[in-house]
């Protein structure tokens, strides 16, 4: 009697056909990652056991990714076999899903700020490990163009991030107050800088001119440019409005430090919807600065100042209103946001009377 035949053995794809198969993995992964809710469980939430396992998995996918690099990146070996390259693909899968599957034990009741720092932090080193996956994939993998690419990839970077992550939210709160406040910095001294230079531009439209007048050498040119068009300079007017709009920017910094400030010396680590609350209204603070500081180079449209300056008095008024409520002032300590309220009143106020003929004209032009 015959013996039954042998069960095929599957084939498999080629080295650089299941390195592409994994980087499309990796990357289906993201957007669940990106909405993904914390995991329900009975168990009670231990901070230190959670985050001994978050570095740990941070440490084994960083060894997972110096490892396929060694292997694919070896000269003059040649590249590893079939089965070497599953076997390395699958540590690395698993890798990657050990991690995403620990962020979601982190409950939302340590804090909406707090997740929101470690997804994104497992979001950086799931891209990460993609895109080093992607750059292997490029044939030869041993060119020094490639080389330079796996060296100053992200996936070892983002890793050794996961240590400095805040480990409750008043923390993380804390962390994010001081990115809000150096963002809202950094707009206050580019508009003081582009003021006090008269130049909206940095010189930018005085090359162009320069430029235009070596190649062509004809004034009609220069008149027809926009080098000397005076849309780009501001007018007498255009500075006198500027002025209450750098104070309201300047007003916007004061609320943010004073803010991180009660945070930091009132805030309660276990008050954590308080302190996501005033984490979330405060991150609306440096977007209306950026719209406010846009709106006053040149042309300045004075209805769209003022609409984004009372965007941004409207989101300073609430941040305040929020911060108040909260445990961070106590009663006594109140004084300061009433200060801070009149003075965004003070300069809402100037900038109103600077542009009422401005709007006044445009109310007359929509009727006529």
């Amino acid at each position: 009697m015959a013996s039954a035949a042998a069960p095929a053995v599957p084939t498999l794809a080629p080295p650089l056909e299941q390195l592409q198969h994994l980087a499309g993995e990796l990357r289906s992964l993201l957007p669940g990652v990106r909405v993904g809710e914390a995991q329900e469980t009975t168990k009670e939430f231990n901070p230190e056991t959670f985050w001994r396992r978050l570095n740990e998995a941070a440490v084994k996918v960083s060894r997972e990714a110096t490892t396929l690099t060694e292997v694919f990146s070896r000269l003059p070996l040649p590249p590893p076999s079939s089965q070497e390259t599953q076997r390395l693909c699958e540590q690395v899968h698993a890798a990657i899903k050990a991690l995403i599957a620990i962020y979601y034990l982190l409950p939302k009741d340590q804090g909406i700020t707090l997740r929101k720092l470690v997804r994104s932090a497992t979001l950086d080193i799931v891209d990460g490990m993609a895109q080093l996956v992607e750059v292997l994939c490029i044939t030869p993998a041993q060119s020094p163009e490639n080389s330079d690419l796996i060296s100053c990839n992200n996936v070892w970077v983002a890793c050794q991030q996961v240590p400095q992550i805040p480990r409750d939210n008043k923390a993380a709160a804390l962390l994010m107050l001081t990115k809000s406040v150096d963002l809202v910095k950094d707009a206050h001294e580019e508009m003081e800088r582009a003021v006090g230079e008269c130049d909206p531009y940095h010189g930018l439209l005085n090359d162009i001119e320069e430029n235009n007048s070596d190649s062509h050498g004809n004034e009609q040119d220069d008149v027809l440019g926009c080098p000397n068009n005076q849309d780009s300079y501001w007018s007498e007017e255009d500075q006198e409005l500027i002025i209450p709009c750098l104070a309201l920017v300047r007003a916007s910094k004061a609320c943010l430090k004073k803010i991180r400030m009660a945070v930091a010396e009132n805030g309660n680590k276990d008050q954590v919807a308080q302190l996501d609350d005033i984490v979330d209204i405060s991150d609306e603070i440096s977007p209306s600065v950026d719209d406010l500081a846009l709106s006053i180079y040149p042309p300045m449209c004075y209805l769209t100042v003022r609409i984004n300056a009372a965007k941004l008095v409207s989101v300073l008024k609430k941040a305040l209103e929020i911060t108040k409520a909260s445990h961070v002032t106590p009663q006594p300590e109140h004084s300061w946001i009433s200060l801070l309220i009149n003075a965004i009143d003070h300069c809402m106020d100037r900038i109103k009377e600077l542009t009422q003929n401005e709007l006044e004209f445009s109310f007359l032009k929509m009727n006529f």
